[in-house]
């Protein structure tokens, strides 16, 4: 590994701690308790200054994130954000870290959605709960105290996919986009030749083969396979959605997902930025704190969120 892709030392040891927890049960209930005990292993305490409560909203369970240096009246910014886990794995507690870091960071809301996983509940499943949760913030703005002009959408790989699914649903129905769209190396249904997919075939946390069982798993019939809410490169018409930041990992079979991506919004006239990584592997995030090249991300992600949701 070291050798094909040439990571830090501590890019490299984040990669070994957490293919320490990996399962190879093929019982998805086993590999769910171990993509939950990796996550505790890096979620550190809950920091003081922050408010958390979990509730339903458009009957699908959320949490949300609100900062305590936010007077109780104050009417602010928010962040919807879609955790990833291949559309199987993950839930609330999976991506308290990012979401409690971005609430404190930005000083506004963030909400973090409990979507329905694959296998069980395969496509249209989690992209439904998530246009439903972004109605309910749009219905509820007033009691959750945020503003409904300035919610961004969020999310790191299969919640990457939501969030962009999720702008071109709202565009598609004449609605309002998000005031921004972040996409943290997303899976956007990109050709099974992109150069990525061979190039990082076996890359370290998710290989070329990973990604054909998860799609396999959350887009089970061939129409599914061929809707743009599943695998957003398919869709025919790229204008009109929500500015976009993409950022992709260089040791990623999805890296060139998000580049095509973000070529094909900016010549539909979509303001996009893209970020490209370099020593950065799928789900790195989770490494801030721990590695450079994570906590360069992660600035990035923040700067590109500031942006969409300016503080008044």
């Amino acid at each position: 590994m070291t050798t094909h892709y040439p990571l830090s030392a501590e890019m490299a040891s984040f990669v070994a701690r957490t293919q320490s927890f990996s399962s190879s049960a093929p019982d998805m209930n086993d590999q769910r308790a171990a993509y939950s005990r990796m996550c505790r292993a890096f979620t550190p305490t809950l920091p003081a200054g922050l408010m958390t409560t979990d509730f339903e909203l458009a009957g699908v369970p959320v949490r949300s994130y609100r900062p305590d240096s936010l007077a109780p009246d104050t009417v602010t910014e928010c962040v919807l954000y879609l955790h990833g886990g291949g559309w199987v794995v993950g839930d609330l507690d999976s991506h308290d870290f990012i979401c409690t870091d971005l609430a404190l960071d930005l000083g506004c809301v963030v909400i973090a959605v409990d979507y329905r996983l694959a296998p069980e509940h395969p496509f249209p499943a989690a992209f439904d709960d998530c246009v439903a949760v972004w109605h309910g913030l749009q219905a509820q703005a007033d009691w959750l105290r945020i503003d409904p002009l300035k919610v961004a959408v969020a999310g790191d790989s299969a919640g990457a996919t939501l969030a962009a699914a999720l702008c071109l649903a709202l565009r598609d129905a004449g609605q309002p986009q998000p005031c921004g769209q972040v996409l943290i190396y997303p899976a956007l249904g990109g050709a099974s030749d992109l150069p990525s997919r061979s190039e990082c075939a076996d890359a370290p946390l998710l290989s070329s083969v990973d990604i054909d069982c998860y799609q396999a798993l959350y887009a089970n019939t061939p129409e599914h396979m061929r809707s743009p809410y599943a695998w957003p490169l398919l869709a025919q018409d790229f204008s009109r959605l929500a500015p976009a930041f993409i950022a992709v990992a260089q040791y990623d079979p999805l890296r060139d997902d998000g580049v095509v991506y973000e070529q094909k919004l900016r010549e539909a006239g979509v303001a996009t930025g893209l970020y490209v990584g370099d020593g950065l592997v799928h789900g790195c995030l989770r490494a801030k704190g721990m590695a450079e090249e994570a906590d360069e991300l992660y600035r990035r992600i923040v700067e590109a969120l500031r942006i969409t949701t300016p503080n008044t």
